[in-house]
């Protein structure tokens, strides 16, 4: 059962749009691996503007994936690819199909 999720927005810097794009396409073979995660998306919202959004069901699978190899990565490449620091949420999920 999904019961929690996080949502990330990534507002990517001026001309690094395909970097962030190709960045969290890429990650999903990592998210793949992850045990916990239950549903990984990663989207577009505009032109600059990127997310990801995923579910768990439990707090241990959300607190692995946010000291995982994606989160990781995404903060050692976060100064070069975005112009914000991304905004991440925790969500609880209050009904799903």
């Amino acid at each position: 059962m999904k019961k929690l999720g996080l949502l990330v927005r990534l507002e990517a810097k001026a001309g690094q749009e395909k970097n962030v794009e190709d960045f969290i396409t890429g990650a999903l073979p990592l998210a793949l691996e992850e045990a916990g995660t239950v549903t990984w998306y990663a989207f577009r919202i505009d032109a600059s503007t990127f997310g990801i959004y995923d579910t768990f069901s439990n707090e241990e699978g959300r607190e692995a994936h946010l000291s995982g190899k994606i989160a990781k990565a995404l903060m050692e490449n976060a100064p070069d690819l975005l112009a914000t620091p991304p905004s991440i949420e925790k969500l609880d999920i209050l009904a799903a199909k």
